[in-house]
């Protein structure tokens, strides 16, 4: 029975990529009135094209878990989407961002540069106005934009996968934003069990029993707060490490 349903899920995640890449050519057909006429300063056509990107990979995630691929169970996301929010969530496998751009409100995100040339995620990149990391001045100047002009901003801080070893190690400059710009900074603990779609896994290392995800929203944190006492450097590195540290025990209990 084990090895049937081994085979049943390799099956189901084979669809599983297959129909994502299907459907995300055909869906840069939807995304046309979006990519043709640039949604740059045009706030209500970016939400707009942020509702339809997310119910398309909301339809994703519920294939994935009704064809018994995944299971899920979100917690407290009806805190998250709010004016100026920074969200830090880390970032276990390949499909976190998934469930976060589609199940978040209306939330923009800061995004891996190079997937500026992936086929499939070039035109919800440039629809939504996405913001890509490319570590300039100007990025700052976007990000400060987005959240003092009332959006929500998603960004994994580790900037890449987290490796096998499970450790989580955040970059500073997201956190710097965040102390910069935000009105709250909320973390969000991305769980899986077992580790599965990791950078560089093929798609067929498919793991013996059902992968579980169990994605929670923690605390909110106030940028005044850990401004008070402390210069931006300094509490950029405190807030930093508390972070980190916070992610480590969350993932690991």
């Amino acid at each position: 029975m084990q090895q049937l349903d081994w085979l049943r899920r390799f099956v189901f995640t084979l669809l599983g990529f297959v129909v994502f890449g299907v459907v995300g050519l055909l869906f840069k057909l939807v995304l046309l009135p979006y990519t043709v006429v640039s949604t740059a300063g045009n706030l209500p056509r970016q939400r707009r094209a942020r509702r339809l990107v997310a119910a398309v990979w909301r339809f994703f995630v519920r294939y994935l878990a009704l064809a018994g691929v995944l299971s899920y169970e979100l917690r407290g996301f009806e805190r998250l989407g709010r004016p100026g929010q920074l969200i830090l969530a880390n970032h276990p496998s390949l499909l976190d961002v998934l469930f976060m751009v589609g199940y978040v409100r209306d939330v923009n995100c800061v995004v891996k540069k190079d997937l500026q040339t992936n086929p499939v995620m070039i035109s919800p990149i440039k629809a939504c106005a996405y913001i890509p990391n490319d570590e300039s001045e100007a990025l700052l100047e976007e990000v400060d934009a987005v959240l003092k002009g009332g959006q929500s901003l998603l960004i994994f801080p580790e900037g890449t996968r987290t490796g096998w070893d499970g450790q989580v190690r955040l970059h500073r400059g997201a956190v710097s934003l965040g102390l910069r710009s935000a009105a709250v900074i909320t973390p969000v603990v991305i769980r899986m069990s077992p580790p599965n779609f990791k950078k560089g896994q093929p798609w067929y290392k498919i793991p013996k029993v059902k992968i579980c995800y169990q994605i929670s929203v923690g605390e909110d944190i106030y940028p005044q707060d850990w401004l008070a006492q402390k210069p931006l450097p300094i509490a950029s590195r405190r807030l930093n490490q508390y972070l980190e540290d916070y992610f480590n025990r969350e993932t690991h209990t």
